[in-house]
């Protein structure tokens, strides 16, 4: 069982949906990055999303696409990547590395999967590889027993659903909207409506993601998800922060914040 099996079904035991936060490598900077995801775990995220910085994020919104930026410009690389979910393995959760394909593409699916592995890593989220082109991956995940998760979008018709959910493992990310990552004022009322329709597919945990940025928006998740994806608030905050010391400060309360969010009770 893969420890994003195991993040989701402490979860549900604990009566709560499982709280998956996302922070990108590098991002002010190694060390920053690392000490911020680790404050998370610490605070009580089940799962983190460990960035991959790419030089095209196409479905990232500003807030995302310019911390990867920044992250990029200066210098992270991908074994970058791999000391920061080694960090967060070690602090206790579940580490996946979201990223678009041309990266692992180009280093290599059998070596990425390989050195994640060595590196204490659950598996990939890949938002822009469909089931048609992901044939490298599934064989070196099969091979290396990692977690797949594959994006289920509001627009999804049945048989997408379907073909999606059937390659996922450890969760399905169930996306809340139509558009870029971004902290939005309120849920959007198609997000009950995707997980309803992964859940008629699989029985595999399906989380929301795209526009959760407090507390109160997680409790609001939480009444219908298994588990609740926050990314570009905490990024935010760490861009407002005005030290490093700030902004891991900073993670840890919004963390805080939300693991009291997606308990149910």
């Amino acid at each position: 069982m893969s420890t994003v099996s195991t993040a989701f079904e402490k979860a549900a035991a604990e009566d709560r949906a499982a709280l998956v936060g996302y922070l990108p490598a590098g991002f002010p900077d190694k060390q920053t990055a690392i000490k911020a995801a680790v404050a998370m775990v610490e605070a009580g995220a089940d799962v983190i999303e460990v960035g991959l910085p790419y030089s095209d994020p196409l479905m990232d919104g500003p807030v995302i696409a310019d911390a990867v930026y920044r992250a990029l410009k200066g210098g992270v690389r991908i074994h970058d990547v791999f000391d920061t979910v080694q960090a967060v393995a070690a602090a206790g959760a579940a580490a996946l590395v979201m990223t678009y394909w041309n990266p692992v593409d180009k280093y290599g699916a059998d070596a990425f999967s390989r050195d994640l592995v060595n590196a204490g890593g659950a598996g990939l989220i890949t938002p822009d590889l469909t089931p048609e082109e992901a044939q490298p991956w599934l064989e070196a995940s099969d091979r290396h027993n990692l977690d797949r998760v594959f994006l289920v979008a509001p627009s999804s018709p049945p048989p997408r659903v379907e073909a999606i959910t059937r390659l996922c493992r450890g969760f399905v990310y169930a996306v809340s909207l139509m558009g870029v990552t971004g902290a939005r004022d309120a849920v959007n009322s198609s997000a009950a409506g995707v997980v309803a329709h992964v859940r008629e597919h699989t029985s595999l945990p399906a989380a929301v993601g795209l526009g959760v940025s407090n507390g109160a928006q997680a409790r609001q998740v939480a009444g219908f998800a298994d588990g609740v994806i926050v990314g570009s608030a905490f990024v935010r905050r760490i861009a407002d922060a005005a030290t490093p010391a700030d902004a891991v400060t900073a993670v840890r309360e919004l963390t805080a914040d939300l693991a009291q969010g997606v308990r149910r009770g």
